[in-house]
């Protein structure tokens, strides 16, 4: 008797993966044979063999709708990183005769993609014109083991020690105020005499207004800010500033015009906040495809010049 062949595990069939993935996106047999330019037919036939093998259901079938099944939602996410992981490897060993292709996917804070990062990705599509972006800009932090992006993008905090990380640049913060609310107030000469005056604040940071000032070598000081609004992205932090709702930290790359142009005046010049990293993240992966290698090029060379233009 042939013990534990009732309990082998089963073989996994990568070439049904495809058809598997597009039925859960498209939520529609139909819609999925489509998407592939297959028939129905074929990819319904995919993924019942894909459920033979396995010995589970992936799909909950009706007249009306497709849904996963709790084993589908389980193999669903190793699906996309296994197809990732293939068309990386594919990609790499493509990249010494093809040019960067395919869709780069890049999570990132919406103040830094919104003033920053947008300009920079139009010059990598000039560029690299085989390419299409994704960009997903948000103050939370996406999970790049998922499959679903390239890479990301994080400001400031340390990054999560189980993702290959790349320090490519830095900024700094700055203390601003509408012009109008800053006449209102005696000029500060330290972080105490900001005592009083209304601050906005992003509800989505962590310690945001609860930094340290230092001047010179020996100086350090913090500050209770009465905050008045706490708004959840940093791009209407920006706006409450300029609209005189009350004083911000904001990073340099978003104030930088406000402050030439005058509609922000900086507070407390002569002290300083502590700098902050910018870092760009990966899940752990042998090969990264040409578009990913390309625009990390790209990036670092744009914060380059940023700092020193």
């Amino acid at each position: 008797m042939a013990y534990g062949c009732r309990y082998a595990l089963p073989m996994l069939k990568l070439d049904r993966l495809p058809h598997f993935l597009a039925v859960a996106e498209a939520g529609s047999f139909t819609r999925a044979a489509e998407r592939l330019g297959l028939t129905k037919a074929v990819v319904s036939a995919q993924v019942a063999r894909l459920e033979d093998e396995l010995g589970v259901s992936l799909f909950v079938r009706t007249t009306r709708s497709v849904a996963l099944t709790e084993d589908g939602e389980l193999l669903l996410g190793h699906a996309r990183q296994i197809l990732a992981e293939a068309e990386s490897a594919q990609e790499t060993l493509r990249s010494k005769w093809e040019a960067p292709s395919g869709v780069l996917r890049i999570a990132a804070p919406l103040d830094y993609g919104q003033s920053f990062l947008v300009p920079v990705l139009a010059q990598f599509r000039a560029l690299h014109p085989a390419c299409r972006v994704a960009l997903d800009l948000s103050d939370s932090i996406v999970d790049l083991h998922s499959g679903n992006w390239d890479l990301s993008i994080r400001l400031g905090w340390p990054p999560d020690s189980s993702l290959k990380s790349r320090r490519v640049g830095r900024f700094t913060q700055r203390l601003v105020a509408s012009p109008a609310l800053a006449a209102r107030y005696p000029a500060p000469t330290c972080p105490k005499e900001l005592e009083g005056w209304p601050f906005v604040r992003n509800s989505a940071l962590r310690d945001h207004l609860g930094q340290e000032f230092s001047k010179g070598a020996e100086q350090r000081d913090r500050i209770r800010p009465d905050v008045v609004a706490a708004i959840t992205t940093t791009p209407a932090v920006l706006a409450g500033a300029l609209a005189g709702l009350g004083a911000a930290i904001l990073p340099d790359f978003l104030v930088a015009d406000p402050l030439a142009s005058g509609d922000l005046v900086p507070l407390l010049p002569d002290w300083h906040l502590p700098e902050g990293g910018i870092h760009i993240l990966y899940a752990p992966a042998r090969f990264r495809p040409p578009r990913v290698v390309e625009f990390v090029k790209l990036l670092v060379s744009a914060e380059k010049a940023r700092r020193d233009p």
